[in-house]
């Protein structure tokens, strides 16, 4: 009998399981395969919700947890978080030995996983490379995160291109389309009526989902461009206002200090969640009138349901954006302008039926069954790949 392929999927924050899911349902119903699921950042810390029950709650049996946050949130202690996540990493995946590591995306646990797996030797497949995020040290993680990888599966062509100009060969760089894209067309989303009486929220009659991460390549400080949003939002006073918290980024205690002031003066209109968890957000992306703040999912989730999004700030810059996104500094009145547009008959009349720039659902099949396929005898040795110079 052929033995599984055991493919380790790496998961640090709710964000980057919900893109995941799709794939790891893919992975763990195929006999060929084996999934084990490695659980760390985020999800193990009690500050964000604990969000690895999550996991467990939509059938996941999680092969190993990996704490490595420190409760402060400043520059050196992400430096000292990383730098726990890399050993203790190498600890799990050494005790795991897949065959195959998966990592997505761009964040510091995701980065520390990475360079655990290259100096055990495990091959890597990394998701949602050789986009750019001009405002956030992210970035160069992400291009870290792409050198250490074998296989690679990217969200969009121009992405693809990307990473074959950074030396990566081109048979192993697939573009599928963005993974957040399958719990966008395969999910059940939950109407107004059940998201309300699962959250507490109440909508109005028009209402913003907002969620602002620290900027961390920025000289103004995060607190600073977030009251900017604070105050437009102050202005906007008809607006509900559905408000998740940020990542663990340096910068992130002060905005959710920031989130939980504003909502105690705002009671009757404003809700804030640690986590929504993937289904209630979405769910809350289908209903309401704008997705405001510096989230990816406003540029590649959002556009699927013809949601507007209203993209502040450096953050996402680089990254492709449909027509229905509106970018704008962070400045109270440029946001203000900014939701105004974004809500109003004329811009909804002009971005019906745009099409989104990161394709349709079916990325996590597709890499499921590419991955599957792949040998992995000496995958380890890369050659660089070089372009042509016109």
């Amino acid at each position: 009998m052929r033995t599984p392929k055991t493919i380790c999927v790496v998961t640090g924050s709710r964000a980057e399981y919900g893109l995941l899911r799709w794939f790891m349902r893919e992975v763990q119903s195929d006999p060929d395969l084996e999934l084990q699921v490695l659980v760390t950042g985020m999800h193990v810390s009690e500050s964000y919700g604990s969000t690895w029950k999550e996991i467990v709650n939509d059938g996941f049996d999680i092969s190993r947890r990996v704490e490595m946050l420190e409760e402060d949130r400043s520059s050196l202690a992400v430096a000292r978080s990383t730098g726990r996540g890399v050993t203790r990493s190498a600890e799990a995946l050494a005790e795991l030995a897949p065959d195959l590591l998966v990592v997505l995306g761009d964040r510091f646990e995701a980065f520390a996983a990475a360079v655990a797996a290259t100096l055990l030797k495990i091959p890597i497949a990394h998701f949602h490379g050789g986009e750019t995020t001009e405002g956030a040290f992210d970035e160069s993680f992400r291009h870290c995160i792409t050198k250490m990888s074998h296989f690679h599966f990217t969200a969009a062509e121009a992405y693809r291109n990307r990473v074959i100009q950074m030396g990566e060969a081109p048979e192993r760089v697939f573009n599928v389309g963005a993974f957040g894209l399958d719990n966008a067309a395969k999910c059940d989303l939950l109407s107004k009526t059940q998201l309300e009486a699962a959250t507490g929220i109440r909508f109005r009659e028009r209402n913003l989902l907002v969620t602002f991460h620290p900027v961390t390549l920025e000289d103004q400080p995060a607190l600073s461009q977030f009251m900017e949003l604070i105050a437009a939002l102050d202005e906007l006073s008809d607006f509900g206002v559905v408000i998740t918290h940020p990542n663990a980024d340096p910068g992130s205690d002060s905005v959710a200090d920031a989130i939980n002031a504003f909502a105690a003066r705002n009671s009757e209109r404003i809700w804030h969640f640690k986590s929504l968890g993937f289904l209630r957000y979405l769910s809350a992306v289908q209903i309401v009138d704008a997705v405001v703040g510096n989230s990816s999912s406003g540029l590649i989730e959002a556009p699927y349901f013809g949601t507007p999004t209203v993209n502040i700030g450096d953050r996402q810059k680089g990254r492709l954006a449909g027509p229905t996104v509106v970018h704008c500094p962070a400045d109270c009145t440029a946001i203000k302008n900014a939701i105004e547009r974004s809500c109003s008959r004329r811009f909804l009349t002009q971005i019906a039926g745009a099409p989104n720039p990161y394709g349709s659902a079916g990325a996590g099949l597709e890499a499921k069954k590419r991955l599957k396929r792949v040998d992995l005898d000496g995958v380890l040795k890369k050659t660089f790949f070089d372009v042509a110079v016109g």
